[in-house]
């Protein structure tokens, strides 16, 4: 079944954020596929502040590769931007592998990087930038 959401402006990102989480409860490897610009990151932090995580502890970990955050109930989620990787053996490195077998809730941006490696569980994000510039979210289950 295809879903989508729709996000107007930035002052409705939380909502749709909180719709997201409610819809794909029990997911916990998130790849999003959108263009440079698109929103990834910014929707990622929604996610994370509707879970709880301080905002000033969300940021690109796009030298990190990948950064971790608590939620209020103090879960785990890890947040990657595969943007540098070049080769699938660089995302090994980190241990992948261990992150994504955790149980935490994992939300990656950049997963054209690593398609090999991601489990087929992953559910598999989309970010569509509309021409009034607002911005639609859409995943199928």
């Amino acid at each position: 079944m295809k879903h989508q959401i729709n996000i107007s402006d930035l002052s409705r990102i939380d909502d749709a954020a909180a719709v997201f989480l409610r819809e794909t409860e029990g997911r916990s490897l998130v790849a999003f596929y959108a263009p440079m610009g698109a929103g990834k990151t910014t929707f990622t932090t929604a996610i994370c502040r509707v879970l709880g995580v301080r905002e000033d502890a969300v940021g690109s970990p796009t030298f990190a590769i990948v950064n971790e955050y608590r939620t209020d109930a103090g879960d785990s989620v890890f947040h990657f931007d595969f943007y540098r990787i070049t080769k699938p053996a660089e995302a090994l490195d980190i241990g992948l592998y261990d992150y994504l077998d955790s149980g935490a809730l994992c939300l990656m941006e950049w997963p054209e990087n690593i398609e090999e490696l991601l489990p087929e569980e992953t559910l598999k994000v989309s970010i569509e930038v509309n021409a009034d510039d607002s911005r639609t979210i859409i995943w199928e289950d």
